[in-house]
């Protein structure tokens, strides 16, 4: 057995498997707000073995020992769920994709909730998985007089790397002269503190790097921050937090972040939207509706697959060359084979784009998709 986080390469191995049997895929939701208890988590995974099991049942074209070896998968499912190895701890969903008989079990801790259900078929199902997976790194500097700390991670969580503090004197009370001269003194340790601060997490940058900056400091020292970062932080600078630096834990800083976060997802959307409708209004490199974006997927052109969220649709797949269509059956124009159809062939062209090293962009926060067929895609050429 296989457990691991979702990373890029991992996403794009699953949606090249094809084990050369029948996989069952199952998606578990744990988003803490709703099953926060054993409870409640007990009956999630009861329902969705349940499921599980129907599902087979339900699969009229199986031979005798597919049926039997999927039996058997649906075991191994209930085992896990209900066994010690099974562990909901720091996850917001679970993937399972188990197949007996190609000596498949692999498990995948989720960033984000996910719909619970179970899939059947020749690969891993994928689909879910396709809009969690986010390949921009943050950091998070925290900062106040004598205190920092840095945080690295995706928009969905965030690890401490890196804390220290100094030992900076407070605010002189003495009177004339001398008062002035400690609070010049006390001030340039305070600055001095800082620009060790922007230091550090410029050190880390290189060591490390990262997307996207956010600063959390007390307000009145904002200024004196930025100056100190490095140009290469200041261009990924996206916001400053009102957080409480000594105290705040990883998830504080989080939620602090969160609104940024969403902000940037926002203008990336916008970015990759803008593009793909200048190239299709001018006849450059995109693809729009789901022809024409299935056609740059056969011929390995994509390097951005955009989907509206939700989207789905039928169509077809030629079992054997992988090629897609948006007609439902009839025969493939590659060797001949026989199309067969799919009742979402948005699963189909993930894997399709993946399998390029292509980007698969799930479209949350604009509905421009919704004029184009809701699916299209920027080319490489």
């Amino acid at each position: 057995m296989q457990t691991d986080e979702l990373t890029p390469e991992r996403l794009r191995r699953l949606a090249e498997l094809r084990p050369g049997g029948r996989v069952l895929s199952a998606y578990l939701n744990l988003e803490p707000s709703e099953f926060a208890t054993p409870a409640a988590r007990s009956s999630a995974i009861g329902s969705l073995v349940d499921e599980a099991g129907r599902k087979v049942k339900a699969e009229h074209e199986l031979s005798h020992d597919e049926r039997q070896g999927l039996e058997e998968d649906v075991k191994r499912l209930r085992d896990y769920l209900r066994g010690p190895s099974f562990s909901a701890d720091g996850a917001h969903g679970l993937a399972v994709f188990c197949s007996g008989a190609a000596g498949l079990f692999e498990t995948v801790k989720l960033p984000r909730p996910v719909d619970s259900g179970i899939m059947i078929d020749d690969s891993p199902w994928v689909e879910p998985l396709a809009g969690m997976l986010s390949a921009d790194r943050w950091a998070v500097l925290l900062a106040n007089r004598r205190s920092a700390r840095l945080f690295e991670g995706t928009r969905d969580t965030l690890e401490e790397v890196e804390s220290f503090q100094d030992d900076v004197r407070g605010q002189s009370e003495s009177g004339g002269p001398e008062q002035s001269r400690a609070e010049r003194s006390v001030a340039e340790e305070h600055e001095e503190h800082l620009r060790k601060a922007a230091y550090e997490a410029f050190k880390h940058y290189r060591r490390a790097r990262f997307d996207h900056f956010l600063v959390g400091i007390p307000s009145e020292l904002r200024g004196t921050m930025e100056h100190q970062l490095h140009a290469s932080l200041r261009e990924r600078l996206r916001g400053f937090l009102e957080v409480d630096v000594e105290r705040s834990s990883a998830d504080d800083v989080a939620r602090a972040a969160a609104g940024e976060i969403e902000a940037a997802e926002r203008r990336r959307e916008r970015e990759k939207l803008d593009r793909l409708v200048e190239a299709v209004g001018t006849g450059g490199r995109g693809s729009a509706g789901l022809d024409d974006t299935l056609g740059a997927l056969n011929e390995r052109r994509v390097e951005t697959l955009l989907l509206a969220e939700g989207f789905s649709a039928p169509g077809s797949v030629c079992s054997s060359d992988g090629f897609v269509a948006a007609q439902e059956g009839g025969t493939c124009p590659v060797d001949g084979g026989e199309l067969v159809r799919r009742d979402d062939i948005v699963e189909s062209a993930i894997e399709l784009a993946l399998g390029q090293s292509a980007e698969v962009l799930v479209v949350r926060h604009h509905d421009d998709l919704d004029e184009h067929g809701s699916i299209g895609a920027t080319l490489r050429f």
